[in-house]
């Protein structure tokens, strides 16, 4: 396992602006929380202007190996590293209405390497590592009386083949009592691939009258994606991919130990929702690009539990179940056990276990007809079954971390994956909470 990288630039960002948030009147305080909806009052604030609230930064380092990569047709390396680092400021001020108005600016920076995506070419001299960065942007309002919410957002993400842009609006409605709470999001991500090829079949790419793209490969030619893809700058044939999600949640807690919250997604996607450089090799032998259908349709249902055992203990538990009209579904099953040592340092191992069926368009390594209409040998589609376990502790003392009063928490966690198609993982982050 290799250190954790913390970016320098960033933390000497996060200590500019809490040096900052430090001359602002009355900074408000942080306590344990899981997230429960509480009762709202705004009766403590005063009309103020814009000040820093909250300030949040986490790194990590992600490692994984497996023999399953879809560049290479379902076999070969899926060594993976991943190096990341988030900042997240939280601004508010309260409004004429003393209504409390919150900012938030995240930015996301991950550079990460894999060496399967060498072998794009046959040569194995393709790009083998990319940066992305994804900033974001969310204002928020709360109702001072009822506690009621409405908010705006918006996302970018992007790498060297891939850009997506998104937005959502968001609200959220509080029962009289305040124990109960019904939220909703609205999302819609607007995606452009850059069709990168296989180095074998670039030869060979030529374009329709109809304004449809074809490669010819050794399997005849394959259609990659109809009009309405356009060119990038570089020349490289780009394809759009849409995203819209509905996401609702009712929130209930049912007494002073126990809470619970519904959830429940419907996702449409609409485009190009296949990738070009991930081959599929027939039962010939012979080999062509990944093909899939141009619409998908997801359906995640879950349910949340937090349950305060006595004083000291606290268990946070998790299901989901998926189905989409691919023909796979999966089950999904998380248990955490956050157990607090003294009221400012807590430890929380946990478990997760994940059961999938396979898509009807999957198939390892030459195992797909030649007369198949889709086709792909990624392994995300694959039935398999997955396990992730690890740890987290949390330090949070009220006189601030070593002393340093606005370094609210501390907190470090690590997670081991493995999957039964030979897949494992290895995470670790850490993150510093300032206010």
């Amino acid at each position: 396992m290799k250190k954790v990288y913390l970016s320098l630039f960033g933390f000497a960002l996060l200590c500019r602006l809490n040096a900052y948030a430090q001359t602002a009147p009355d900074s408000s305080k942080h306590s344990f929380s899981l997230a429960v909806p509480v009762k709202s009052d705004s009766s403590n604030y005063n009309s103020r202007k814009l000040h820093v609230d909250e300030i949040n930064l986490i790194s990590s380092y992600y490692s994984q190996n497996g023999d399953h990569s879809a560049v290479t047709g379902g076999i070969g390396t899926e060594q993976v590293t991943d190096v990341s680092n988030g900042l997240d400021l939280k601004l508010a001020w309260l409004g004429n209405n003393r209504n409390k108005n919150t900012l938030s600016f995240g930015l996301g920076i991950d550079h990460h390497t894999s060496a399967s995506s060498a072998y794009v070419t046959t040569t194995g001299l393709g790009k083998k590592d990319g940066t992305r960065i994804y900033p974001s942007l969310d204002w928020t309002v709360e109702n001072a009386k009822s506690g009621n919410t409405f908010g705006l957002g918006t996302y970018y993400s992007g790498e060297y083949n891939y850009k997506s842009l998104g937005a959502d609006m968001h609200f959220s409605i509080k029962t009289d009592d305040k124990n109960g709470e019904f939220s909703a999001k609205l999302q819609g991500y607007f995606d452009h691939v850059t069709l990168i090829y296989p180095s074998e079949f670039v030869t060979t790419l030529t374009t329709a009258p109809a304004g449809s793209t074809y490669i010819t490969t050794a399997s005849g030619n394959v259609v990659l994606s109809s009009s309405g893809g356009t060119t990038s700058a570089a020349g490289l044939a780009t394809s759009p991919r849409n995203t819209y999600t509905a996401a609702f949640s009712y929130s209930q807690i049912i007494n002073s130990r126990l809470q619970v919250m519904l959830l429940a997604d419907v996702v449409t996607q609409h485009g190009y929702l296949s990738l070009p450089f991930h081959r599929v090799y027939f039962t010939n032998g012979k080999d062509t690009i990944e093909h899939l259908p141009s619409s998908r349709f997801k359906l995640p249902l879950g349910l949340r539990a937090n349950y305060f055992l006595g004083d000291n203990i606290i268990l946070k538990s998790y299901y989901r179940y998926y189905i989409d009209n691919w023909g796979s579904h999966s089950n999904t099953a998380n248990l955490e056990i956050v157990y607090k040592i003294s009221p400012f340092f807590s430890i929380s191992p946990f478990y997760r276990y994940y059961t999938q069926s396979a898509s009807k368009y999957f198939a390892p390594y030459e195992e797909h007809a030649p007369t198949d209409t889709y086709y792909t040998s990624n392994y995300e589609y694959a039935q398999f079954q997955s396990s992730f376990f690890g740890a987290g502790i949390r330090i949070a003392p009220p006189r601030g971390v070593l002393g340093w009063q606005s370094l609210h928490d501390l907190e470090l966690r690590y997670g081991h994956y493995s999957q039964t198609t030979g897949l494992v993982s290895d995470v670790v982050s850490v993150g510093f909470g300032f206010k």
